[in-house]
């Protein structure tokens, strides 16, 4: 599939062969599949997660650097010693040797508080953003806090204010630890009345009033086991395993998010903050010499995502943005989904190579056909048709969809159903 003269012994990643014998082989260059990043879209059944291990088995031949984000933990099986695991949460199906990970809260933005705590109307926002900053004013300076909170009732605003001037590059830094325990003590101290002079006045009880709901599922999201890696474990955090994975000799550093409970959207959350974590090294240069590629398993769950009220809405967008911009920094996305119709047409649009199992549902089909200029109508017809291991490659280096058998991986996914047989008998 390469024009001669691409140099000797390129890298070559070998996914199948045109035929059932699996004879006419079909090798592609990983700038071919990942340089302008890749889908693998399928239907329950079509072959997709196998031909996902059969990408990564394929690129842990080579000095390789994949950050896998398994939902579902049937990737777990990958065992050689240049794969390193971690899982966030209590997973019921564990890897060997696999680490659990914390996710602190210093590495959500205020976006993702925004997203978390879902604040309405026109009071709670902007009490929650000034009970934050107050906590990590609380932190900076010890003398001005009670409790390591912020006390406003009947006090002077200037020092305050003052003290707010004076660290604002620090208390405006999302990076600057907040102690999340005391969020709904600041919230009500944060609710005083203010007339414009120099002090604020007693509590106010409508507005404490109108914050009840805030304060409500505040609580419920700091005590919810989906949050637990986040705000009640001292495990090392994500981040720095990440750092030690980009710099070291690792091969595949996969995370596992099937311990994360669906409560409050934290898969959805958690896997945002993740992706803008690497987009954020992505754009300071991090991977221009080490170029990653991101796999995300399940994609449908992560991305496309607006979670908050319409006062305060937050979209989970991270995954989109590197799908945007990510390569030129060096850093890839490869999205594996059963369910194309969940995933923005904007994000399809980027993917420059598509590799599609059978697709049985007709607005998945759409999907694909507007998202992928190489493909119309006619030509989809067949997807429906594709045996389980079958896929069609589309893309803007391959001229015409070319159909394949991928290849079984060796270390094949752990997604088997039920065995009835066994257990009911």
């Amino acid at each position: 599939m390469e024009k001669e003269g691409d140099g000797d012994n390129p890298v070559m990643l070998d996914l199948g062969a045109v035929d059932v014998a699996q004879e006419s082989t079909i090798s592609i260059k990983p700038e071919r599949l990942f340089g302008r990043h890749c889908a693998i879209l399928g239907a329950t059944g079509g072959g997709k997660s196998w031909t996902t291990a059969r990408v990564i088995e394929e690129c842990l031949k080579y000095k390789s650097k994949l950050i896998l984000i398994d939902a579902t933990a049937e990737y777990r099986g990958f065992t050689e010693s240049s794969v390193d695991h971690c899982h966030l949460g209590s997973p019921v199906k564990i890897a060997k040797n696999s680490k659990s990970c914390s996710l602190p809260p210093t590495s959500f933005e205020e976006s993702d508080f925004i997203a978390l705590f879902e604040p309405s109307g026109k009071v709670q926002g902007p009490k929650l953003r000034a009970a934050i900053r107050s906590l990590r004013l609380a932190k900076i300076e010890p003398s001005l806090a009670s409790n390591g909170t912020i006390v406003k009732e009947n006090k002077s605003k200037k020092p305050i204010n003052d003290a707010m001037l004076k660290h604002a590059n620090r208390i405006n830094n999302p990076k600057e630890s907040v102690d999340m325990t005391k969020l709904v003590d600041q919230i009500v101290k944060e609710c005083v009345q203010d007339y414009g002079d120099m002090n604020w006045k007693g509590p106010n009880e409508a507005e404490i009033g109108y914050c009840h709901s805030l304060l409500t599922r505040i609580n419920g999201v700091l005590t919810s086991p989906a949050f637990r890696c986040v705000f009640s474990t001292s495990d090392g955090p994500l981040t720095d395993k990440i750092d030690e994975f980009i710099v070291g000799d690792q091969k595949l550093f996969r995370i596992c998010l099937s311990g994360i409970f669906h409560d409050f959207n934290a898969r959805e959350i958690i896997a945002n903050v993740i992706g803008r974590y690497l987009l954020t090294k992505a754009r300071n240069g991090t991977f221009l010499n080490s170029p990653i590629v991101v796999i995300v398993d399940e994609a449908h769950n992560f991305l496309g995502h607006r979670i908050g009220t319409e006062d305060y809405a937050a979209s989970l967008d991270a995954f989109e943005v590197i799908a945007k911009e990510g390569r030129k920094y060096g850093l890839n996305v490869c999205l594996s989904t059963q369910r194309p119709r969940d995933i923005t047409e904007g994000v399809l649009s980027q993917m420059g190579t598509l590799i599609v199992h059978r697709l049985t549902n007709d607005q998945d089909r759409a999907v694909v056909e507007r998202a992928c200029g190489e493909i119309d109508r006619s030509a989809s017809a067949f997807l429906p048709n594709l045996r389980p291991g079958e896929a069609a490659i589309i893309g803007a280096d391959f001229p015409i969809p070319l159909t394949i058998q991928i290849r079984k991986p060796q270390t094949k996914p752990k997604s088997d159903g039920p065995n009835f047989q066994e257990h009911w008998k």
